[in-house]
């Protein structure tokens, strides 16, 4: 399964980062499973990343991409181009006023352990988000108790022409697991406002996440996170427990046994597998109760058999 090579109008841009054409995706997402990107770029910065996106013709899609922990990438792989942020959107930095400046590649977990030690509080809820803080601002990421929107102060971003933009906290129109902010652009990084804390009082805080996490989530699998956001006054895991799908397996894609609001690759499972699965837990549980689950986990590519003529 491979891609028609577009990678021609890049061939005289002074491009710092790395390029690949029919690039492995599959290595790159928590899942382990998924076809290839037709273009692949790494960006060795903002500049860098301007650049790139200075070059792509407009008709090519767009994907961005973080450390793949809410990501299903389809079997066919994903027509386009697929920027993959790397260690320069990586930084984190403390700011007068408890304030933490992060870049959209930096890990949640890391952000909150950087403001916890610099004693700032209100962050350490990142602690239960396995991914970026871009993929946090796209989603208006949140757990145990806090979210993206109680902290954010801007957001830094390019847009598809390459031009730099910066988003307010009114900019991001925040909701439930989501923002409104435009589909095209790409988060560069962002400034949270915490509150003064105690670094020793706020990473017991984060520990107990961590105990919790691990009781109760499959961690250590190949999952994607939660598969399904809660439907209001309702959580996910208990209508797909309450619809008998707890350990329900299509190939080699299970729903995990300990926590059954995640899909787990077993081994050899292939996307298709998994995106079967969890249309199968969909449909029992609106069989079961009338509620239409929606999908948390970004689903993105093409089927295989989509590129079959």
């Amino acid at each position: 399964m491979t891609f028609p090579d577009i990678s021609a109008p890049f061939r005289d841009a002074p491009l710092r980062g790395s390029l690949a054409v029919n690039a492995p995706l599959a290595p790159l997402t928590w899942f382990r499973t998924g076809g290839p990107a037709q273009l692949l770029f790494t960006p060795a910065d903002a500049e860098d990343l301007a650049l790139f996106l200075r070059h792509l013709p407009a008709d090519v899609p767009l994907l961005v991409i973080g450390l793949g922990s809410n990501l299903l990438v389809r079997d066919g792989g994903v027509p386009g181009a697929v920027v993959r942020l790397g260690k320069g959107f990586s930084t984190i930095a403390i700011e007068p006023g408890h304030r933490v400046r992060a870049g959209a590649a930096a890990a949640d977990v890391k952000v909150a352990r950087a403001a916890a030690e610099a004693g700032i509080d209100g962050l350490a809820f990142l602690r239960g988000i396995p991914g970026t803080i871009g993929g946090a601002l796209r989603m208006n990421g949140g757990a145990y108790g806090g979210d993206v929107a109680q902290v954010l102060v801007e957001a830094r971003a390019l847009d598809r022409g390459g031009e730099s933009r910066v988003l307010t906290h009114a900019d991001m129109g925040f909701s439930y697991r989501h923002t409104a902010a435009p589909d095209d652009l790409i988060f560069t990084g962002a400034l949270f406002q915490g509150t003064p804390g105690n670094p020793e009082e706020i990473l017991a805080r984060m520990g107990a996440i961590t105990e919790a996490r691990s009781a109760t989530q499959p961690v250590n699998t190949r999952t994607g996170g939660s598969t399904f956001t809660n439907p209001e006054g309702s959580k996910a895991w208990e209508l797909v427990d309450a619809a008998g799908c707890r350990g329900l397996r299509i190939g080699a894609a299970q729903v995990s046994e300990l926590h059954c609001n995640f899909l787990v690759n077993t081994g050899g499972a292939t996307a298709a597998d998994i995106e079967t699965l969890g249309e199968e837990v969909r449909r029992r549980v609106h069989e079961k109760t009338g509620i239409v689950l929606q999908w948390e986990i970004r689903r993105v590519g093409v089927p295989a058999e989509s590129l079959k003529s």
